[in-house]
């Protein structure tokens, strides 16, 4: 299926600034943007919807959880930031209304980020990747994923983490949450002193 995104436009400074993580399923990245809101007061995670079923156990906010009719009705209304299909379900980001001073947290795919770069070339990417394909497993299936899925994320994943490192700005190996929570902090930082720097040259 096609995927379609906004037209680009040119980012503005008053803009939030745009984190995007993206990664193969099992690498961590859902726990890693939970924390990062925790830690940082001025980061706002922007909920994705999807058309799959909620996983058992899964928490009832990890995604706006909808039939395919209300998602493309939303895909109409040009209300995605990007969106695709994977593994035969669709996934979008709608377009971020953040709080006041919040910059802005995404989790997304691959596709995913290639999109958002069209709309924000100024959003920072950043590819997380599990410390072996033996983590990857035990993560997803802990959290439910049939064997079949297991195997299909797994070989996916190999693919994802060879393409994404050629549009990652920086590659995370998220061997252990809270260092390398601190590490995406630490490039978040950067990326806000860069962007205010880019603010005061243009005053």
């Amino acid at each position: 299926m096609p995927t379609s995104a906004p037209t680009c436009s040119v980012p503005s400074s008053a803009d939030p600034a745009l984190l995007v993580l993206i990664g193969p399923g099992g690498a961590g990245k859902g726990t890693l943007a939970r924390y990062l809101v925790e830690t940082d007061d001025r980061l706002w995670l922007s909920r994705s919807w999807t058309t799959r079923p909620r996983r058992p156990g899964e928490a009832a906010d990890a995604y706006d959880f909808v039939d395919a009719d209300t998602f493309r009705s939303r895909i109409d209304e040009g209300g995605f930031l990007e969106w695709a299909e994977f593994l035969h379900h669709l996934y979008g980001t709608p377009s971020p209304s953040p709080p006041p001073g919040h910059d802005v947290l995404l989790e997304i795919d691959l596709e995913g980020a290639r999109q958002v770069l069209k709309v924000r070339p100024d959003a920072r990417v950043i590819l997380v990747v599990p410390p072996s394909e033996a983590h990857q497993v035990e993560r997803l299936r802990r959290r439910g994923d049939t064997e079949a899925h297991v195997q299909a994320r797994v070989a996916r994943g190999r693919d994802e983490i060879a393409a994404g490192r050629e549009v990652a700005h920086h590659v995370v190996v998220n061997d252990d949450v809270a260092s390398s929570a601190a590490e995406l902090l630490s490039i978040l930082e950067g990326l806000r002193d860069d962007r205010a720097a880019s603010k005061d040259e243009d005053t």
